[in-house]
């Protein structure tokens, strides 16, 4: 009745998979295959499947990318001496990993290669003559190599197809055509660059070897990729899951239940998964060892490993767990995902639902009340791109972090990256749902993000220093918003500007007018910032949030290693001199009495610090939607919640603040005495 009906149906086979018997052997029924007909239906309008003529296009470019690199391999072979006969014979292979290896690649999605050759052939000759021959070719575009990368790679664009080239160098005179990867043979005496770069390529056919149907596995796997992504659960950077440990998850629900057809398998799936009591791990098959000394992910041994809070195994030697970037924040949305998957697949076999549904996106800005907005800028579109690659490669630290506080319960940060404003730089925010404890006792909560914030900028600053593509301008800028603000921040198609609320504009501009609080770098010595956002009282009326009276909060920027600048004379010793704070503008409702609290910045002078110039000090302005956390705020929105968001950069702080503060009193007590004794007299 439907194509493939005898391929999906399977049949019942003898061979076990995994490293547990099956759940299930019941055949699929008649009602499983029109299921899964409508489920393939409902996947093509999100382009998951690829034309033939477009696939027809990727074998040719790898086609000419292959011979390209036997040309080379020859060429090389001819520098070096080596005999006619041998040279003929020498061979050399372009292998395929990752989604295109998988056959789950979508339109337009890059292809990830790995380039194979003989030990005569160095890296450095790969990284220079092979480098070379590509510019000389009319369809290479965006050539670029990343020598220096944990896994070195050279990326580009052929004839329009994005493809990243990795560099394996076996112990072999010669590679044959039938050479097979998974051989862990092929592992001894090489550098553990080729080690890491035939790792992709091992782990993949793994994969495609250990389920007991493939069609069934990628139609199945085609599906729940693009329902993570639909739920903005799919970034391995940024410590969910990516596209190698989704696979696995997979394959283990096929090993279970070998004979279901794709519409069970994804039901399955979310059973299996919801119910999963982590940190179990998920393996594929039982590990060997080699005894070829490679580090291996085993708990009993590496100490390590038993913090790895969502491990999926990889089957292929050396075994590593493929999500150590995991944190609580992100497990506990991904379980809560899978559960939901549950309760919709559940519908759709009952026949009360379509498959339309597991694909509907939920609303990342409506599902929390606080948000922290993290933007990267940088001068030009080059430093741009590498600036923010840094940035997000390390998000997952500030998560980690902010999950540490014992006043946040969760942090979630989206995976979708939105362009910043506007303006003369380049820049690019991430969006972090956060939720806080609720306090019972107290309605005020100040609640310290100083270290979290503080620990994730140097981390990045040293990052970039270290590797030597830091340059001036290149900023991090964290902010904390409400929901209702969001819309002010994002681009409209995402989050619509809601009516009926007049709001000051948020700004994360550095050449904006609003008051910016710096933190400069220089030489890894930090100037010292005390901060206090609080905001004003909260009035909801109706459902609709209708602000008193307000001004814009700015945003703490992390600021780079300034460049030189003319000495600043050294902070003077006495009161702060009173400023005046901006007026707010014309808003709906009574007035609301503003304060301006005194805020003071101490520094501490070394010799590096007189290269670097003293941000000015601004009074900040009581806001009603700045970024003040509101803790003990109720869903109701009726009560009347006074919330505080200290910000402070700890670092050497309190001996020069506490010497200031007595200082002072000894100056005013001082002072007052001595009024008192002239009109005494």
């Amino acid at each position: 009745m439907y194509a493939r009906e005898s391929v999906l149906l399977g049949r019942e086979t003898p061979k076990h998979y995994g490293i547990t018997s099956p759940i299930s052997l019941v055949q699929a029924k008649e009602a499983d295959l029109v299921l899964t007909h409508r489920l393939t239906e409902a996947l093509k309008p999100y382009g998951v499947f690829e034309e033939e003529l477009e696939l027809q296009r990727r074998i040719h470019v790898l086609g000419k990318l292959n011979t390209l690199v036997k040309e080379w391999i020859r060429d090389v072979s001819e520098t070096k001496n080596l005999p006619a006969s041998v040279i003929e014979s020498v061979g050399g292979k372009i292998f395929t990993f990752g989604s295109y290896r998988l056959g789950v690649h979508t339109k337009g999605a890059d292809i990830d290669a790995l380039f194979v050759a003989p030990r005569h052939v160095e890296r450095t000759d790969f990284f220079s003559s092979f480098l070379d021959k590509l510019k000389e070719q009319e369809e290479v575009k965006d050539l670029r190599a990343v020598e220096e990368a944990f896994v070195p790679v050279i990326k580009l664009s052929f004839d329009s197809i994005e493809i990243d080239i990795l560099f394996a160098r076996l112990a072999l005179q010669t590679i044959p055509k039938n050479l097979d990867l998974r051989d862990d043979g092929l592992l001894k005496n090489l550098d553990i660059r080729c080690i890491r770069s035939l790792n992709g390529c091992r782990v993949t056919d793994e994969i495609l070897h250990l389920v007991p149907n493939i069609e069934n596995f990628r139609l199945t796997l085609r599906t729940i990729k693009l329902w993570a992504k639909r739920h903005n659960i799919y970034s391995n950077i940024l410590g969910f899951l990516g596209g190698v440990s989704w696979a696995m998850l997979v394959a283990r629900t096929c090993q279970l239940y070998p004979n279901a057809v794709a519409s069970t398998l994804v039901h399955k799936f979310f059973l299996v998964f919801s119910k999963w009591e982590w940190p179990n791990p998920v393996l594929l098959k039982q590990p060997e060892d080699c005894n070829l000394n490679l580090p291996v992910w085993d708990p009993r041994v590496t100490p390590s490993d038993r913090y790895h809070l969502m491990p999926i195994i990889t089957p292929a030697y050396p075994q590593q767990n493929s999500t150590y970037n995991v944190s609580g924040s992100t497990r506990a949305v991904m379980v809560d995902e899978f559960k939901q998957g549950l309760s919709i697949t559940d519908e759709i076999l009952q026949n009360k639902a379509e498959w339309s549904k597991l694909f509907e996106a939920p609303n990342f800005f409506q599902k929390y009340k606080h948000y922290i907005v993290l933007l990267a800028s940088a001068p030009t579109e080059k430093q741009h791109l590498e600036w923010v690659g840094l940035v997000e490669s390390k998000i997952r630290i500030l998560v980690g972090n902010l999950e540490k506080n014992e006043f946040i319960t969760l942090a979630h940060v989206n995976p979708q990256s939105f362009p910043g404003p506007k303006e003369k730089e380049v820049s690019t925010m991430w969006v972090i749902g956060v939720i806080f404890k609720k306090m019972e006792t107290s309605e005020n909560l100040n609640v310290d993000l100083t270290i979290d914030i503080q620990s994730f900028t140097d981390t990045v600053y040293r990052q970039a220093i270290s590797s030597k593509m830091f340059e001036a301008d290149m900023k991090i800028q964290a902010m904390h918003v409400k929901k209702r603000q969001l819309h002010q921040l994002l681009p409209s198609l995402v989050m619509p500007k809601r009516r009926k609320v007049r709001q000051t504009p948020i700004s994360l501009s550095s050449t904006s007018d609003q008051p910016m609080y710096v933190i400069d770098h220089s030489d890894m010595h930090l100037q010292l910032v005390f901060l206090t956002l609080e905001s004003a009282t909260e009035r909801q009326t109706s459902g609709d949030s209708v602000p008193s009276s307000q001004t814009t909060s700015p945003p703490p920027t992390m600021g780079p290693p300034a460049a030189p600048q003319t000495p600043s004379p050294p902070a003077t010793m006495g009161p702060p001199v009173a400023q005046k704070t901006p007026s707010p503008p014309p808003t709906i409702g009574p007035p609301v009495a503003h304060k301006t609290p005194n805020q003071e910045m101490l520094e501490e002078k070394s010799p590096k610090e007189h290269q670097m110039e003293d941000p000015s000090i601004v009074p900040e302005t009581k806001t009603e939607d700045s970024g003040a956390a509101s803790v003990g705020e109720g869903e109701g929105g009726t009560s009347e919640v006074h919330n505080k968001l200290i910000i402070m950069a700890q670092f050497h702080v309190w001996i020069p603040f506490l010497c200031l503060c007595v200082s002072y009193c000894i100056a005013e007590v001082d002072y007052r005495y001595s009024h008192l004794l002239k009109n005494f007299k």
